[in-house]
């Protein structure tokens, strides 16, 4: 991974001033970086943006809204495509997909397999600053300074994104179509991507947040984007998905967050998982109803009075 660097300043300072340069004439971290396994990350700088879904958009599902104010407080870097089958490959050692090539994004793959595939990066790169995006910075990054559903013109969506209209019913090669604004390729369709996100249905009722991390639990981690088998409505930059952590589909992938610092403790906390989800493009979650044992019921021992027969005394029989 190329990191931040120092500015020339700092190399043509006496040794005495260096310690003091090295804070007054820090460069900015370059706009993009590449990682030890081919991984592109574009910088995404920090700012303010109104996440869900709002106004009279006929669109709006309930758990889009109500649209608040977010603010994403630190830079931090998103990779430019989603992960891809090669990438996979060179961690895991394995082909879980149900489309196969090297550029195609890695499918079929749980939230838990994608935490894992992060924990082996990070050993990889002996660090711990890999993540899954929150839905904050996936939403944040996917509209790209726009206010509309999507990042892109609607009526060129073939120029932008991989859907029901042009997919073929099938996954794509990365980066084929058209960035948005920030330089990011298919954050809307070709695979719905998996985001840290514990989804709640009412995780916007508290409406300002300051770099939200969603609820501490819910019914399934939440999914982002759209992928190749759903129509334009389910690929809007504020679209909700949810699904179980172990759930595994041909069309649900994921990409990553490289972090500028070191995480803090909360950050990497896990809260347990808990069940409860959404199949991709369903418009409400279908929750299993829970097993529900009967209470043993114990009846009271009822004891019988003892019945004790009259003695009968036979007349005596004169022979």
């Amino acid at each position: 991974m190329h990191h931040g660097f120092i500015g020339h300043c700092a190399t043509l300072a006496a040794p005495a001033l260096t310690a003091l340069l090295l804070v007054a004439c820090k460069t900015p971290p370059p706009s993009e970086t590449v990682n030890s396994l081919g991984m592109e990350f574009v910088l995404i700088q920090p700012g303010s943006f109104e996440m869900g879904c709002g106004g009279g958009d006929p669109l709006c599902l309930p758990d889009e809204k109500p649209q608040h104010r977010v603010t994403i407080r630190r830079p931090f870097y998103l990779g430019r495509h989603e992960v891809t089958q090669e990438q996979w490959r060179a961690l895991t050692g394995n082909e879980p997909g149900a489309f196969r090539g090297d550029r195609h994004p890695v499918e079929n793959v749980s939230w838990r397999e994608a935490q894992e595939f992060i924990r082996r990066l990070n050993a990889r790169e002996g660090t711990r600053k890999y993540r899954l995006p929150t839905e904050a910075e996936w939403e944040y990054a996917a509209r790209a300074g726009t206010v509309t559903r999507y990042s892109f013109d609607p009526s060129h969506a073939a120029e932008y994104v991989w859907y029901w209209n042009d997919s073929g019913n099938a996954t794509h090669p990365v980066g084929e179509k058209r960035p948005n604004p920030w330089g990011l390729y298919d954050m809307h369709g070709n695979v719905w991507e998996w985001v840290w996100d514990w989804h709640g249905e009412d995780a916007y009722a508290r409406g300002e947040a300051t770099d939200p991390k969603g609820p501490p639990d819910g019914t399934g981690r939440a999914l982002r984007g759209g992928s190749w088998s759903n129509d334009l409505r389910y690929l809007r930059a504020s679209h909700r998905n949810v699904h179980l952590p172990d759930y595994k589909h041909a069309t649900a992938g994921f990409r990553v967050v490289y972090l500028l610092d070191e995480p803090q403790a909360e950050e990497e906390a896990k809260p347990p998982e808990t069940a409860g989800a959404r199949p991709p493009g369903r418009e409400k979650p279908e929750l299993e109803a829970p097993e529900i044992t009967p209470p043993e019921v114990k009846l009271p021992e009822v004891k019988l009075p003892e019945i004790k027969a009259p003695e009968i005394k036979l007349p005596k029989l004169p022979w």
